[in-house]
């Protein structure tokens, strides 16, 4: 018959497809729900409160019509629902394909059955697929795999989760329009169950075995399946484990796919009492916490508790006698073997003549230790046992008092046998790779010998005073000639034959008297032990190997590994050279990979890659958890160093009296900083011991994950130290921006300091960490801070920022802003507000209006340069830019409410346009026509005046950004700012050679040149942001004499003051000039040109007709309002670096030159 795995063989390849799928399923799923939103989980109140509108369960479609009016009935709903789904569509996706690929998986192992019984398969029916070997552990193995997904599913991802996944996908995709979409028999599949993972939530009733029946699979099949997992040992392992007290081991995973697959068929656990005292007498003698499926524990304890059969059945295994016995015997046998292993790893002692002459004795060895471990674990494990019931409770603390349960004691005969088995496979696997030539080797000293024992009686050689002997000389070249006919390859016949020619020499040595002579003797003697040699050697088998790794398999600790994490962390703290001990269970964890990934090994399945990154991954992760331990001491030891380095160390100077010299020296500290050193340096030392590790197949380098490690552990502090440090109280009385930011600037240099220090002795490169990370954390908080005003949030794990093995801690809010970044502007935007305070720009400073004081400079700047670097200042520039295109957007709204939907307004617009058209025009009796217009449209100043003053306010901090960022660029990397202003010089002028001459180059559409230097100069602050284009905008009529008459509105409030410029009138109406200029300079730039054009006209002919009606008073005098117009004007062209003859176009040169003498 043909080999039921073979690649031509259908009916084999079919079944070993789907069940290389399931597994990848798994490990989708068990990824997955790592990623779950946490909107669907309903965690707080206020995504309950916010999205409960727009996220349903299954009761969506008992009228969706219903909901989805309601939605539309509110367009911010709508607004919402759609924000939601840009930012959530692609996980929803991936989570559907994921159960949609559970459903598949299902009715293809349906429509496989289908055809075996419908002969589809030549020759090939289920029963006969059940005889086959490899067919019969398929069928059990797929069938198992559908119920750990449904159980995977269930624990990982709870039922209203789902459903609200589903609608939400339902409603989001475009699938549900599709005709082949089986949505309905997945949501029928996977509705809610009513189970939760909760530590003591109650069972619904009626599961699993109502939920595994949702999908109808063939009875036969189920009953047949359980048929042979009952009665076989389906996959051979009895021969690993001879003893009878290993059995219900041996069987484990056989016996976690029958509790499985039971429950396919329920009536068997209620009432077939015969049936389940045969499964339990076979797999659960001694043992009633299994593993299932990569470590899921279960205690059939309480599983079994609501069927009789199964119950009744257990009982006799859970009776206090038999845990009693159970736990004793465990105790002793741990305590046994522990003993032996220690001695096994003792230096010098496993040797490889010692290991080939007692294989039996320590595979027996390494069977008792993992047996021990096995049970041990799993009936000690917190997870298996429900505290609120009492029963398992009383079991659990009698197994703790009789089994004298340590869990050092049991971790270190976990450390000490995966040491031992390390050990052993490496020894192993030397000896067979070297089996082939140490046979030949042997072979041919032992002929050798023989040939020269022949020619010594042929007595032709003179000095050996042997007499000749024919026959003994041709008995010997016919034992070389034996020797030299043993085949390798036939290992029981050659060892038969060996044992048979050391017989035979033992033999002629006694009959033939050779004794007497010492050569001959040594020679025998030699030649026999070659041939022992020989024996051993063929004794080197694979099976070693295999039996190894069957006993080694530690899967079933897959989660149960993280009770130890805290030993384990411990024992590196006391002993860091512990790392190389804890490599071998790490190694042996890696074992557990084989599982999931042997069938889609077989099936040459593309999943094979993505499935073994994920449990590598994992594992890795795990690790690096384990290893963490040691940055996180090496940093306790660091703040110690740190803490004598400046508090109490004293700087030498150049020249002291030798009499002060004892005082300097100061050999206590210096004692202490040195201990504290060496300690870091020994953890060093410890991590790298471990070597370069392949775990699963991610290749693990010492180095790099000690630098990880540090990585992590200050990205934690620094994080935790920028988030408390700048918390703010806006109730104090004066503000305490500057005294928290020295403060942080202190922690900060403390933290650069102790990684300068540290950097020689842990070999890393301390700079470079200390940049990327800094700027990494800083970068990622900006991130999550303009998420508020994004629409298509930018996810944690779409991030560049932020890592899965060096995380950046997310802290809650403590008030409207997500990060401390965030805390830091508003708190600048809060003391610079320009009701309150008045920016004089000559001197960079803002006043408080009312009481005068400084309320702070530009020295602000250089105070957050120094505590958060130029990452913290670009941020901050970031965060600016998109609050000033938040405001503009508002503004704009705001435009469209006041002045577009209000026709009074309108009226008034019109009526003053076609008093001052054409704009080259004076217009007479100007004050009228001015201030009536002014007097009609009082009410909408208010609102307009905030939203330019405060894009003004935002423009001038990032004024002074960019200067600061500018002026310390040029200081500390003043070839960067050369460079980079020599290259701006030259793209700008090819860029404008183009625009003259349309044949010479011009970067292409794709060419992300101008976007790169764009980023460089603005972290350089080479920038004006002035100039820079925030929002597109559509044509907004009556713009440019809105925005004139809001400035001619405002200029009664100001006054001239020779010394300051324009200052506030009544601190009680507060205007201030700098950002109520910036302001409206900002807004005109987002507009076309000619919209500038028109209000500087209006702004022109509002000067001249105003001086023309006072040129008729006797004694002229220059208006106010006149002069705020030309002051503007001026700044206009200061800010905008424009040449004077814009200004100029609208006002007489005479005026401008004259005003201020006139003044």
């Amino acid at each position: 018959m043909l080999d039921f795995l073979a690649e031509n063989n259908l009916c084999g390849q079919a079944i070993l497809r789907i069940v290389s799928c399931g597994n990848a399923i798994i490990a989708e799923l068990l990824r997955l729900s790592e990623f779950i939103p946490a909107v669907f989980r309903y965690r707080d109140r206020a995504d309950q409160q916010k999205y409960g509108d727009i996220i349903f369960d299954f009761s969506y479609f008992k009228g969706p019509e219903l909901w989805e009016s309601k939605l539309e009935a509110k367009p911010e709903l709508q607004d919402l629902d759609e924000e939601f789904r840009e930012n959530n569509i692609e996980i929803v996706t991936r989570f559907y394909l994921a159960f949609q690929s559970v459903h598949k998986y299902i009715v293809d192992l349906n429509r496989y059955l289908d055809d075996l019984n419908e002969g589809v398969y030549i020759q090939q029916t289920l029963e006969t697929v059940l005889l086959n070997e490899d067919g019969k552990q398929l069928l059990c193995e797929a069938l198992y795999l559908y119920g750990v997904m449904l159980l995977v599913i269930d624990q990982k991802i709870e039922g209203d989760v789902r459903e609200r996944m589903l609608v939400s996908y339902y409603r989001y995709s475009a699938a549900r329009s599709s005709a082949d979409s089986n949505m309905d028999d997945i949501c029928k599949l996977l509705r809610s169950t009513g189970y939760s993972s909760q530590p003591g939530a109650k069972r619904p009733p009626n599961y699993p075995e109502s939920y595994f029946q949702r999908v109808p699979i063939n009875e036969a099949f189920i009953s047949m399946v359980i048929g042979r997992l009952r009665s076989d040992d389906i996959y051979n392992q009895v021969s690993a484990y001879p003893l009878p007290e290993h059995r219900s081991t041996a069987l484990a995973t056989q016996a976690a796919m029958l509790y499985v697959i039971l429950y396919f068929e329920p009536s068997i656990l209620h009432t077939h009492q015969a049936k389940m005292r045969e499964i339990v007498d076979k797999y659960f003698p001694d043992n009633w916490v299994i593993s299932i499926y990569m470590g899921i524990t279960v205690n059939l304890a309480d599983a079994w508790e609501p069927y009789k059969a199964a119950k009744t059945a257990l009982n006799n295994t859970l009776d206090l006698s038999n845990v009693r016995e159970q736990s004793s015997r465990y105790a002793t046998v741990s305590e046994r073997v522990h003993a032996q292993v220690q001695q096994f790893l003792k230096e010098g002692y496993l040797r490889e003549e010692m290991v080939l002459d007692n294989i039996p004795k320590l595979l027996n060895c390494l069977r008792d230790c993992n047996v021990a471990i096995r049970w041990l674990m799993l009936h000690t494990a917190d997870s298996a046992c429900d505290p609120n019931n009492k029963r398992l409770r009383q079991i659990k603390d009698q197994i703790l008092t009789d089994s004298r349960y340590n869990p050092k004691i049991l971790f270190q005969l976990l450390l000490d046998t995966a040491q031992f088995e390390f050990i052993l496979k490496e020894m192993f696997k030397q000896m067979l790779s070297e089996k082939q030539a140490k046979w030949e080797h042997y072979k041919k000293e032992g002929s050798e010998r023989m040939t020269e024992l022949a020619d010594v009686f042929s007595g032709v050689k003179p000095l050996t005073r042997v007499e000749k002997n024919e026959n003994l000389q041709a008995w010997f070249r016919e034992i070389s000639k034996q020797i030299l006919s043993l085949n390798h390859d036939d290992s029981t016949a050659a060892g038969r034959k060996t044992v048979q020619l050391i017989q035979a020499l033992e033999e002629v040595q006694e009959f033939h008297q050779l004794e007497s002579n010492l050569q001959v003797c040594q020679f025998l003697a030699d030649t026999r032990k070659f041939l022992h040699q020989m024996i051993r050697t063929i004794n080197i088998k694979e099976e070693v190997l295999i039996t190894m790794q069957i006993v080694g398999d530690l899967s079933f600790a897959w989660q149960l590994i993280d009770r130890f994490t805290s030993i384990m962390q411990e024992s590196i703290r006391v002993n860091p050279s512990m790392v190389t001990k804890l490599r071998a269970t790490f190694l042996k964890l890696a074992s557990a990979l084989d599982l999931p990934l042997l069938r889609i090994n077989q099936a040459n399945s593309p999943d094979l890659l993505s499935v073994s990154q994920y449990y590598s991954g994992e594992l890795v992760s795990y690790v690096r958890k384990v290893l963490q331990i040691i940055p996180e001491s090496m940093f306790t030891s660091l703040l110690k160093i740190i803490k004598l380095q400046t508090h109490d160390i004293i700087e030498v100077p150049t020249r002291l009296d030798k009499d002060k010299l004892r005082d300097y020296a100061q050999l206590g500290p210096r004692y202490e900083v040195a201990k504290l050193t060496h300690a870091i340096s020994i953890f060093t030392e410890g991590i790298l011991m471990m070597k370069t590790t392949l775990v699963g197949i991610i290749k693990v380098d010492p180095k790099q994950l000690l630098e990880d490690g540090i990585r992590k552990e200050l990205v934690k502090r620094v994080a935790f130290a920028l988030h408390k440090g700048l918390i703010f109280n806006p109730r104090a009385k004066s503000s305490e921006l500057m005294p928290k930011l020295k403060e942080l600037g202190a922690t900060m240099d403390g933290f650069h300091r102790s990684f300068e220090y540290i950097q020689d002795y842990v070999n890393i490169y301390g700079l470079k960490i200390w940049q990327e990370e800094v700027s990494r954390i800083i970068n990622y908080n900006v991130e999550q801070e303009c998420n508020n005003f994004l629409r298509t949030k930018i996810q944690d794990w779409q991030s560049m920022y932020q890592s899965t093995h060096i995380p950046i801690p997310k802290f809650t809010p403590v008030d409207e802003s997500v990060t401390f970044i965030g805390r830091l502007c508003r708190e600048i935007l809060r003391i610079t507000d320009p009701k309150m305070t008045c920016h004089i720009d000559q001197l960079n400073t803002w006043y408080d209006m009312k009481t005068h004081q400084e309320v702070t400079s530009s020295r602000l700047f250089s105070e957050i340069q120094t505590t958060l670097g130029t990452f913290g200042l670009n941020g901050l520039d970031r965060l600016l830019c998109f609050m000033i295109v938040k405001e503009l957007q508002n503004f704009l709204s705001m435009f469209q409410k006041i002045i577009l939907r209000d026709r009074t307004v309108q009226d008034t617009l019109k009526t003053l346009m076609n008093a001052v058209s054409p704009l080259k025009s004076i217009v007479a009796n100007s004050n009228k026509i001015y201030f009536s217009a002014i007097a009609k449209t009082q009410k909408i100043w208010t609102s307009y005046l905030e939203a330019i003053m405060k894009v003004g306010q935002m423009q001038i901090l990032r004024q002074q950004i960019a200067n600061e960022l500018n002026y310390s660029c040029r200081f500390d990397s003043k070839h960067l700012a050369a460079a980079l202003e020599n290259l701006n010089k030259a793209l700008l002028a090819d860029i404008e050679a183009h625009y003259q001459d349309p044949s010479l180059p011009y970067p292409k559409e794709d060419n992300t040149l101008l976007y790169e230097i764009a980023a460089y100069l603005e972290a350089a602050g080479m920038h004006n942001p002035l100039n820079k284009i925030y929002i597109t905008t559509k044509r907004l009529p009556y713009f440019p004499v809105v925005n004139f008459l809001f400035l001619i509105a405002q200029l009664p409030k100001l006054q001239y003051n020779k010394n300051l410029g324009m200052v506030c009138r009544k601190p009680a109406d507060p205007v201030d000039w700098p950002p109520l200029v910036l302001g409206l300079l900002t807004l005109l730039k987002q507009f076309h040109s000619r919209y500038t054009e028109q209000f500087l006209a209006l702004i022109g002919q509002f000067i001249r007709s105003t001086v023309e009606q006072c040129t008729s008073q006797k004694i002229p005098e220059m208006p106010a309002d006149v002069v705020g117009a030309l002051l503007f004007l001026e700044d206009y062209v200061r800010y905008t670096k424009l040449p004077r003859r814009v200004a100029e176009a609208h006002v007489p040169n005479f005026i401008f030159d004259e005003f201020r003498t006139v003044l």
